[in-house]
């Protein structure tokens, strides 16, 4: 048997290759959109890919499981468990398999088992696996959920789908489902969907896998007895699910387009076409990282730097809806698209440059960096107002006096919200989001405006005038 483990960073999303090089027989469990790398891993090791396994509908990414169903004939597999409102749709012309708890699922000499584990979701499953004729499972695939050090958060459907009043009912079955679990076996590895940075759980561990004896010592889900007060421990203070969430769960239900037949963005060269598309209500996004951005930019972009959390702002901070332009470098074109792509941006018509678009308009801006000592009589003085856009647990346990709050994911929907009577120091934890709030006001024609650098950890070092919860 084979089983290869692939890590998407910029998800903190996990998928699994499993193989029967006796048979020469392979299936990929949550794959990502981008299936080439599964392929490539089959190919390499004698392997043809014939299904592909979904835990879930998905909600942080576009599956490639319909990818895999339309390019390679692959049969997929998914849920039929959970309520009619969350069964997959457009699949009858695909090869596929509705799976039940108690089924099993065939690779060559490899026997998945299907567990149905419902609480981040009515529908969710987990897939154990042996290898060969043993009656004895070696590990459990959880997808979303049991993590390493956490569980799935029940309340997706409730704040990203708009399923109000689910949180407390997944809660109850994710209690249920954690007790029918801990009867397992402990010498059982957990391969879990996620890793730490992924806003699908509170406070995922960073170790790609587990054993189930080890969660359930360590783990702090199964320490509770009784269901209500493990409800409200979970759901308690759980962080906003990033805007695109939402969208993720309607493609992944009824089916994302197919990756080849998407249109390639075309480049451009002109700076004044790419002006004429700023004006024209385009969205432009340049993908430098700050420090370039902040000393030269294009005026009307908004910047996000192409880096592990890059995936997680665009999906709060782009329109679905909109058609968008990528000021890039030549080097990241390809990993900027595909991360764009995996949450399901694809409106990506047009691309340049970075430094030449810079280089090449008349119509460039930069702000300024200061720190929060050369902030702090701006902002005692009453000159300058600070703008937090922490999220709203960070902004509540402690805060600069004064400071107003919007949630930089939220900040593209209230901006008429920004205070605007004098020039605004926007702050985060440590500049980095700040950074991209600063692109973001601009982009919308707040121009009197200052990035804090080091943020509220340096506030608290050079001033620390605070208000604590």
């Amino acid at each position: 048997m084979l089983l290869k483990h692939f890590y998407d960073d910029n998800l903190a999303q996990a998928s699994y290759l499993v193989g029967c090089q006796a048979t020469g027989e392979a299936v990929v469990i949550d794959p990502a959109r981008e299936i080439e790398p599964y392929i490539k891993e089959a190919n390499e090791n004698g392997l043809t890919i014939k299904g592909a396994l979904e835990t879930h509908i998905h909600a942080d990414f576009v599956s490639g499981g319909r990818e895999m169903a339309e390019r390679l004939g692959a049969v997929l597999y998914v849920s039929d468990e959970g309520d009619d409102d969350w069964k997959y749709e457009n699949i009858d012309h695909l090869p596929h398999q509705l799976l039940k708890d108690g089924d099993e699922v065939k690779v060559g000499n490899v026997t998945i088992g299907v567990l149905h584990t419902p609480g981040h979701t009515p529908e969710s499953l987990s897939f154990t696996l042996k290898d060969g004729g043993t009656d004895n499972a070696m590990g459990v695939f959880t997808g979303d959920f049991l993590f390493v050090g956490d569980v799935g958060r029940p309340d997706l459907l409730d704040k990203a789908a708009g399923a109000e009043g689910t949180a407390e009912k997944g809660g109850q079955q994710m209690f249920e489902s954690l007790q029918k679990f801990s009867e397992l076996p402990d010498y059982l590895q957990i391969w879990p969907g996620h890793g730490a940075g992924s806003a699908c759980g509170k406070s995922l561990g960073a170790v790609p896998q587990s054993t189930l004896g080890y969660e359930k010592k360590e783990n702090w889900v199964f320490s509770h007895t009784d269901a209500d007060e493990f409800v409200k421990e979970l759901t308690d203070e759980q962080p906003a699910p990033p805007v695109y969430f939402a969208e993720m769960k309607k493609v992944n239900k009824s089916g994302p387009g197919i990756v080849r037949d998407l249109n390639d963005p075309k480049r451009t060269d002109n700076p004044k076409e790419l002006e004429e598309a700023i004006d024209n209500g385009v969205q432009v996004l340049d993908t430098r990282d700050s420090a370039r951005f902040a000393k030269n930019h294009v005026k009307g972009t908004f910047n996000i730097p192409i880096n592990k959390a890059f995936a997680n702002w665009a999906g709060w901070l782009v329109d679905y809806d909109r058609d968008l332009y990528i000021l890039t470098d030549e080097k990241d074109h390809h990993e900027v698209l595909t991360a764009l792509r995996s949450i399901g941006i694809d409106n990506v018509t047009h691309y340049m440059d970075a430094t030449q678009a810079v280089t090449m308009s008349d119509r460039t801006e930069h702000y300024h960096n200061v720190t929060p000592e050369e902030s702090v009589s701006m902002i005692e003085n009453g000159e300058a107002k600070v703008l937090d856009v922490r999220s709203e647990e960070e902004y509540e346990e402690a805060h600069i006096e004064g400071a107003a709050h919007i949630y930089l994911g939220e900040l593209p929907d209230k901006i008429d919200e920004v205070p605007s009577d004098r020039p605004l120091v926007v702050q985060c934890g440590s500049g980095v989001r700040s950074a991209i709030a600063t692109s973001v006001l601009q982009a919308n024609g707040i121009t009197d405006i200052r990035n804090m650098d080091g943020g509220f950890g340096l506030w608290k070092k050079q001033v620390n005038k605070l208000i604590e919860a």
